[in-house]
């Protein structure tokens, strides 16, 4: 194909494509306007499939003076993982001493009195416990975890 004919066939295109309805700025916003919309929509569908996980709840009750303890860690609810822990610690002067939902609770016992503690993990709680403590002879007592 020579020079002349490559030149006709260039014209003949570009005389037969339509002619933008807008300025080539106010193209640029449409598409960006287009994208921005089709990005949105796109998430859409991800954030309504966000589940919220139900909570398991666990609690740890004391009775001061005898020592006695009790605890739960897979109870339903707050107010169901309370009731064991005292049932479990089965004196009528019992109080719950920790509650926790998906995480675990722990009791460090000390020279004169015991430190309760929460954490996402056994050990955080039980660092967590003996060092509110602060006490060489303090150990753990009890410890619960929900997960």
């Amino acid at each position: 194909m020579d020079a002349t004919s490559k030149k006709r066939l260039r014209e003949h295109v570009m005389a037969a494509r339509p002619q933008a309805l807008f300025s080539a700025p106010v193209r640029g916003a449409a598409l960006d306007l287009a994208l921005v919309a089709a990005f949105a929509c796109a998430a859409q569908p991800a954030l309504a499939k966000v589940v919220v996980k139900k909570g398991v709840y666990g609690a740890i009750a004391l009775q001061r003076e005898t020592g006695q303890f009790g605890y739960a860690y897979s109870a339903a609810t707050s107010r169901a993982a309370k009731i064991e822990a005292l049932n479990q610690c089965a004196h009528p002067r019992c109080e719950v001493v920790a509650a926790f939902s998906n995480a675990c609770g722990a009791l460090a016992r000390g020279p004169r009195k015991y430190f309760p503690a929460t954490g996402a993990t056994r050990q955080e709680t039980e660092t967590k416990a003996l060092r509110l403590c602060a006490a060489k002879e303090c150990e753990i007592a009890a410890w619960a975890c929900t997960k």
